[in-house]
């Protein structure tokens, strides 16, 4: 069994944990007062410290809790900060800082939460299955979860699945189902334009509608413009032409 001791931790890796309430820590105590019980691991701000003569056994379950722990605080901290941005809009930035977190991490954790509510996220799959799969249209994503948890992928596999299938230029889908009209991007990429959202302040969908408009309509604009002035030169063209035709009047 795992015990906390003052520290922060998270939960359990692969989704959505178990309900869970967060105290606040308490005082730290020194290490050689934090001696673990027999069969306890106890788990410290600056350390872990395992019970002497532990069997195998525990020390596995030791490091598959830890390792639950580190994904689950994924997931944790991106639902923190979607919280904050909803309700805090000018405040959220000044309580990441206060909480000494990396913002530039908790956006990446931010955005795959965003991708994926609560009642989608599989508990057998962990956190970095999801962000492989964010990017996508919601109804390809749950085929690759479907298929990833099906067939216990671990990320690289599901990875290297995605990479073969676009390069077959096929989807997973159910039968009959019809091929989805999403459009791919490297995951760099969209938290490239995440950023750019960012630090204008607005909401990422509607930056991306913004920019795309604005691009479409000068594109437009331009095939107007391009358009007008090969009718106008036709129209030139075609008088001077009218004009070189003309019947001329010859005096005798």
């Amino acid at each position: 069994m795992m015990a906390r001791q003052a520290g922060r931790t998270a939960g359990s890796q692969g989704g959505p944990p178990p309900t869970a309430t967060l105290q606040s820590p308490a005082p730290q105590r020194s290490a050689t007062t934090a001696l673990p019980r027999r069969g306890q691991v106890l788990t410290t701000k600056v350390g872990l410290q395992m019970p002497a003569g532990a069997a195998y056994d525990e020390w596995e379950q030791a490091g598959r809790q830890l390792a639950d722990v580190l994904d689950s605080s994924s997931w944790w901290l991106g639902d923190w900060l979607v919280y904050g941005k909803d309700h805090y809009s000018d405040r959220y930035q000044r309580g990441i800082r206060a909480a000494g977190l990396s913002y530039q991490t908790l956006r990446n954790y931010a955005w795959v939460a965003r991708r994926f509510e609560l009642s989608r996220r599989r508990p057998a799959l962990s956190f970095q299955h999801h962000a492989e799969l964010a990017s996508l249209p919601t109804g390809e994503q749950d085929r690759w979860l479907d298929q990833a948890e099906h067939r216990r992928w671990s990320t690289k596999q599901l990875r290297g699945a995605i990479r073969a299938a676009r390069q077959g230029g096929q989807r997973p889908r159910a039968g009959g189902d019809e091929p989805s009209g999403g459009l791919q991007f490297p995951c760099s990429r969209l938290q490239w334009w995440h950023k750019a959202a960012e630090q204008l302040g607005v909401d990422f969908e509607q930056w991306v509608t913004v920019t795309l408009d604005s691009a479409a309509a000068s594109a437009l604009k331009e095939r107007d413009k391009r358009d007008k002035g090969e009718e106008h030169q036709e129209s030139a063209w075609s008088e001077a032409l009218t004009e070189r035709t003309r019947p001329v009047a010859i005096s005798a």
